[in-house]
């Protein structure tokens, strides 16, 4: 009873609705298709969250070890960083719940070191601090009361075409070099996996099609890299394309 008593207060109300808990835990109705796939979303928006606390970790500790970010773009990275932003500052404004989009906060904070390190290795230090203190002045700007929510909505949709531009440019320069540098494939499987993930999640939490959408053309643009990838997978970092 105490066990029981335990797991419902764990799971209710953060993850499943008490209706819900009755059907799935008490009378085991497990083909409950509703309840299921609330579960489901949940049990995976939870595990995206958890699993961004360190999907970039691979590609920071790579270029610390490596002592380089060669292959790197950083205008990629300011889109992708654009377009992490417009996310976190679009669910806070509609009040969405963290398991539909708290990945996004862990993703910015990694993806603006990965931003200072390809400054910071590439000679240009005093240019990535300035980097990191313009964009907390400007996210903090994002999440005031002072930016009206058709801004905050008008940059998720700008969402799309910053992350189609960022995974082309990225795409662009492993072409360009003939491999893909310091980028790190666990990192990019894990954030093809998770977009992917994450178009469920959308329509189930939120109900927002233009979150949905995002993530479909997040999933599209993250398989190009993951592509590229696999295909350069056995070509050393310091070989260069023949022209």
């Amino acid at each position: 009873m105490a066990a029981s008593t335990a797991l419902k207060g764990l799971l209710v109300p953060h993850v499943l609705p008490e209706n819900c808990y009755d059907e799935l835990f008490l009378s085991l109705n497990l083909l409950h298709i509703p309840c299921l796939k609330i579960f489901i979303s949940k049990g995976l928006g939870f595990a995206i969250v958890a699993g961004s606390l360190m999907v970039k970790l691979p590609q920071i500790f790579k270029i610390l070890g490596a002592k380089s970010a060669e292959g790197l773009s950083f205008h990629s990275i300011l889109l992708e960083l654009l377009a992490i932003t417009g996310t976190m500052a679009y669910s806070i404004a509609n009040a969405f719940p963290f398991s539909s989009w708290g990945e996004a906060f862990f993703l910015m904070l990694q993806t603006v070191a990965i931003g200072f390190l390809v400054q910071h290795f590439g000679g240009h230090t005093g240019r990535g601090v300035s980097f990191l203190l313009a964009y907390f002045g400007v996210l903090a700007l994002l999440l005031s009361s002072l930016t009206p929510v058709g801004v905050v909505t008008a940059l998720q949709a700008f969402n799309m075409p910053a992350v189609i531009t960022s995974r082309l440019l990225q795409a662009a320069t492993n072409y360009r070099n003939g491999h893909t540098g310091q980028l790190s494939a666990v990192t990019a499987f894990l954030l093809f996996a998770g977009s992917l993930a994450r178009i469920f999640t959308s329509i189930q939490e939120t109900g927002d099609p233009l979150m949905a959408l995002t993530y479909v053309v997040a999933s599209s643009c993250n398989s190009i890299i993951t592509g590229q990838l696999i295909y350069y997978w056995n070509v050393p970092v310091d070989k260069r394309k023949k022209e």
